[in-house]
Order: C-alpha cells, then structure tokens, then sequence
C-alpha cells in the first residue's frame, strides 16, 4: 500500500512540475511579441506598399504601409520604428527553431526575419549606413 501512495505522490509532483515549466515557457514567448523599437534602413519593395527595415545586427523585417505611419518619406533613411510582430506565435517558433540550430553548432548566424505592423515612426539619419 504504501509504494502505491509513494507512486501517486511522485505523479502529482511531475504533474506539477510540467505545468510549472510549461508556464514558464508561455512567458518567453510572449515577452518576444511585445512592442518592438528597433533601428535599421528603411528601403521600399518593388511594390509601392511594401518596405524592409534591414536592422544594425542583419536581422530583416518585411513592413506592409499603413495609412497611420509615412513611411514612403523615409525611404533610404536609417530609421526607429515600433510595432508588434505579425503572426506572433509562427514567428516565435520559427525564431526558437533557429536559436535551437544556432545552439548546436548547425547555423552561424542568428538574424531574426519576421513581419512588423509598425505603430510609430522616425528619421534618424538621411542616409543608411
């Protein structure tokens, strides 16, 4: 009788245990979906609304324009913008996914990619570097 108690104490204490770590992880991940401000050159696609901010670290986010921030005026400038990821929890596992490959040796870089509804705007420099 007793080993069947000791076995039911031991599952509820892993049950616990899980949940704890699981919730663990669900704060990482939406700690990377917050408001976002990030510097780099702001160049438009080939399509009249579509831009790339290419940041300091080669990391590249794909911004479609909106009506409440210009970004056409700051084409080619190094700008600050901030906004929230598109698609937040796609992004969030395909950026786990490489971090996991970079950990083990399989890729060099950790340049993030991702889609950015930007919110706020502005010119930092007339030129990229």
């Amino acid at each position: 009788m007793t080993i069947q108690w000791n076995r039911l104490l031991l599952c509820v204490v892993l049950a616990g245990l899980t949940s704890a770590w699981a919730m663990a992880q669900d704060t990482d991940a939406k700690s990377k979906g917050e408001v976002r401000s990030m510097t780099g050159c702001l160049t438009q696609s080939h399509s009249g609304n579509e831009y790339l901010l290419t940041t300091q670290d080669g990391s590249t986010w794909e911004i479609h324009g909106n009506n409440s921030v210009d970004l056409a005026s700051q084409v080619n400038h190094t700008v600050e913008v901030q906004g929230v990821v598109s698609h937040e929890k796609m992004h969030n596992m395909k950026e786990d996914a490489k971090d996991a490959a970079k950990d083990s040796g399989m890729k060099k870089s950790n340049t993030e990619h991702g889609h950015l509804k930007v919110t706020n705007s502005r010119a930092v420099a007339d030129t990229c570097q």
